[in-house]
């Protein structure tokens, strides 16, 4: 036989609603205590103070019914009365308490100033005892006289909201709800890391990678990766051995353990681990080398370990550690940090961990950085990162492919040729690249084309090169004159120099910061003859000189231009040996290691000497620009008056004027002396 009461469980309760504990409740119980102590008052017995004008308080002194007076904060008054007077006057009727005995009732007074009140108590008081002495004989008065009076007596009380009991409660609220917060809702997300595990104030520790798998893929391909096919080609080989990790190993090979994507920024690197993340098709951790960076002690070691032991976890996978130089740098080099630095101490964890596991566990380190010469040698020896994979600057083939790939979504008109735009690009990244061509959508957009035309590529290429044109911009008629020669000046140097860079455009439009600029191609080259550096030297003077040769005197426009030749001839007498009296000689540092010392590599003696031969070799470059000048005195005054006119010239105008430019004659086979 059932027996089972109503409200237990089983099939009676199914529909019941079981109770469950809400913080909120709290919260209410916490609100009605606080209303209770505030209204307490009222909730209990009735009205405890009855109000009284000044008039009832002189009365009540006058007649001697006052018990005693207390003054609260100096701001009211509470008058007590006698309690035979309570029930003798009916007057007072109000402060009988109902079982014919006296409590705690009395009347408040509240006055202007305390000082007032004082001297109006002592004069009701005074006055009272002068008409009771009336008629009385002289022992009487003198009973009456000194009989004692009600003095007010000051009391300082504060309620429950300025106690310290509000405060400290307060408190101890916040902290509760602040732990509650570290320990239940601040680790919840990406704090947690990518294992979960426990969160709150212990996920400090916890590894900030991003997990990419089967549920979150990475949609990046080798495909779209333009170019850098040596670099594909490496890191493919990582690729095909986690996916066919026998074909290896069972020839006793063993994969690299890690390999180490270096060149300069916007080469692609990061999208290379991307495709390596697409293409792969294993678990794919991705993380910055600045997240390891923490302000507390010993959570950058903590983190490099939670994110191997995932990585094992998961093996096969692949650990992709972007800009790792922030915490890759050299150890000791920096000795104002002292003995405790956190990041060495990630770091020391990062080697430790790089070579504790085995060579065929499947688990595979990728890590970029435009910094290579920084890095710890112990992280880049075999066994840690065995590659160094370079992404260099896409050359000319390579740029018409990163050209190929971000023009498919773009509308073009007939006339734009890839082959044309890779030529215009020389030294661009493949991030360059990329931002060529959205800001030419863009300016064909703003001009409402229906098709990005060739135009809209020279001007974003302009646009990126030069800067915004500031055609607004207020020059006089004087200083046109002058900047109009300055760029004529660079143009008809490297025009007459066979080795200088052919010349693509000039123009005196200001653009960014500059007046004026005059636009080169620099050829595909891997070495650079001194007759090249030469002609570079004269071309770069060529405005300087330009100048002095027609005015007669310089001006401040030049200063791009000095700097620029300043480190060219310091580069050529003291690193590439390209001096005499200097020597063979390269004081260049490629370990970085200098950067940190306070003194030069050769002495006061021999720094003497280079600052005199690149004076020397820059004098004789301009005096040389000069005197093709004013050689050619007639053409420069004509290309100066063109671009007074025109404002913009191109290669063409200057074949027309100089005639066509001197073939580049073939180097020595001694260099000439500097």
């Amino acid at each position: 036989m059932n027996t089972q009461m109503p409200g237990t469980s089983g099939q009676g309760n199914k529909g019941g609603r079981r109770f469950r504990f809400n913080i909120y409740w709290v919260y209410l119980m916490l609100l009605v205590f606080f209303l209770y102590l505030q209204f307490s008052s009222g909730l209990w017995g009735g009205k405890r103070s009855y109000d009284a004008s000044w008039y009832q308080v002189e009365r009540m002194l006058k007649k001697g019914d006052v018990s005693g007076i207390t003054v609260v904060n100096n701001q009211y008054a509470e008058v007590f009365l006698k309690t035979d007077r309570i029930y003798a006057d009916s007057a007072y009727e109000v402060l009988r308490a109902p079982d014919g005995r006296s409590n705690d009732k009395f009347y408040v007074y509240k006055f202007l100033t305390l000082e007032t009140f004082q001297q109006d108590v002592r004069d009701a008081q005074w006055e009272s005892k002068l008409e009771d002495t009336a008629g009385k004989s002289p022992y009487a008065k003198k009973v009456i006289m000194e009989a004692p009076t009600v003095e007010p007596v000051p009391e300082t009380r504060k309620s429950f909201w300025d106690s310290g009991f509000l405060s400290m409660f307060l408190w101890i609220g916040f902290s509760l709800v602040l732990m509650m917060w570290l320990f239940r809702g601040f680790g919840r997300g990406p704090m947690g890391g990518a294992g979960g595990g426990m969160g709150g104030i212990f996920s400090f520790g916890k590894s900030k990678a991003q997990l990419y798998d089967k549920d979150t893929k990475v949609n990046t391909t080798f495909k779209d990766v333009a170019g850098l096919d040596e670099a594909k080609e490496e890191i493919m080989e990582i690729v095909d051995f986690l996916k066919n990790p026998k074909r290896y190993t069972s020839l006793g090979g063993k994969i690299p353990k890690g390999a180490l994507l270096v060149g300069p920024p916007g080469t692609g690197k990061t999208l290379l681990a991307k495709a390596v993340a697409g293409e792969a098709q294993v678990p794919f951790f991705s993380i910055s080398g600045s997240d390891f960076v923490e302000m507390f002690v010993g959570v950058g070691a903590s983190r490099v370990r939670d994110l191997f032991r995932m990585a094992k976890e998961k093996s096969p996978c692949i650990i992709f550690i972007d800009e790792i130089d922030a915490i890759g740098r050299a150890r000791g080099k920096n000795s104002f940090t002292g003995g405790n630095d956190e990041r060495e101490n990630t770091l020391n964890q990062l080697l430790t961990e790089m070579d504790g596991f085995g060579s065929n566990s499947g688990v595979i380190i990728l890590a970029a950085t435009n910094r290579a010469e920084i890095l710890d040698r112990a992280l880049l020896r075999p066994g840690r990162f065995d590659r160094q994979i370079n992404v260099e600057l896409p050359e000319l083939e390579e740029r018409k492919a990163i050209f190929k790939v971000h023009l498919s979504p773009i509308k073009l008109s007939e006339g734009v040729d890839v082959d044309f735009l890779a030529r215009q690009t020389p030294g661009f990244s493949g991030a360059d690249i990329a931002n060529v061509c959205n800001e030419a959508a863009l300016i064909a957009a703003r001009r409402k084309k229906q098709q990005v035309e060739k135009q809209d590529f020279l001007d974003a290429i302009d646009r990126i090169v030069g800067g915004l044109e500031r055609r607004s911009k207020i020059i006089s008629a004087d200083e046109k004159k002058v900047i109009a020669y300055h760029e004529a000046g660079h143009a008809a140097v490297s025009w007459l120099s066979p080795h200088a860079h052919p010349l693509v455009k000039v123009t005196i439009v200001p653009r960014g910061k500059s007046l004026g600029a005059a636009w080169y191609l620099p050829e595909e080259r891997q070495i650079t003859t001194l007759e090249q550096m030469k002609d570079e030297l004269k071309a770069t003077l060529g405005g300087r000189a330009s100048e002095e040769v027609v005015f007669g005197q310089v001006s401040t426009g030049a200063l791009n231009d000095l700097e620029k030749v300043t480190k060219q001839a310091y580069a050529m007498v003291a690193y590439y040996g390209m001096n005499a009296n200097v020597g063979t000689l390269s004081y260049y540092d490629s370990s970085g290691e200098q950067e940190f010392s306070f003194g030069k590599p050769y002495s006061e003696r021999t720094a003497e000497m280079i600052d005199a031969e690149v004076r020397d070799l820059v004098a004789v470059s301009y005096e040389e620009a000069k005197r093709i000048l004013r050689e050619n005195r007639e053409k420069l005054d004509r290309l100066a008056a063109l671009l007074v006119e025109k404002e913009v010239m191109f290669r063409e105008d200057l074949e027309e004027i100089f005639g066509a430019r001197p073939s580049d004659k073939p180097a020595a086979n001694n260099p000439e002396e500097v």
